[in-house]
């Protein structure tokens, strides 16, 4: 018989897990062929572990994440550029963090407004709503 003890550890394991899956990472190996998903906008955090600015927003964009979860449009995202330098590099990353919004495998364009998470998903929300009825195209991209 399966203990009482096993069945709650294996799902406070699942529950931990299903949390961090809100902000997908992205490296090297994925982040070109991510972002290039049609219809979804992908907004993506560029930082460094080392930053203390990086670190004060993490739990913000794990908030952020949580919010927009079940949203079929949009997906948030996260770049660690001292592992991922030369995506970082192709996409002008200069400063951390930055968030960048991507579109078909376009930069659509840096977000440079409020950081909190009302704000961060006002914006990716209003994207989303553009998305869908067509209006976001990539004449804004920056690439």
């Amino acid at each position: 018989m399966v203990s009482l003890k096993w069945v709650l550890f294996l799902l406070l394991l699942t529950g931990i897990y299903s949390v961090k899956a809100d902000v997908i990472s992205l490296t090297g190996d994925t982040f070109t062929d991510k972002i290039k998903e049609k219809d979804t906008l992908w907004f993506v955090q560029f930082c460094v572990p080392w930053c203390k600015h990086c670190k004060k927003i993490e739990t913000l964009w794990e908030d952020l994440g949580k919010v927009v979860e079940g949203e079929d449009a949009v997906e948030i995202a996260k770049v660690d550029c001292s592992t991922s330098k030369p995506v970082c590099s192709k996409v002008d990353i200069h400063a951390y963090p930055t968030f960048k919004l991507f579109h078909n495998g376009e930069e659509y364009e840096k977000y440079t407004g409020l950081r909190d998470v009302e704000s961060l998903k006002t914006y990716v929300e209003d994207k989303a709503e553009k998305l869908a009825r067509g209006e976001l195209d990539n004449e804004n991209a920056l690439l």
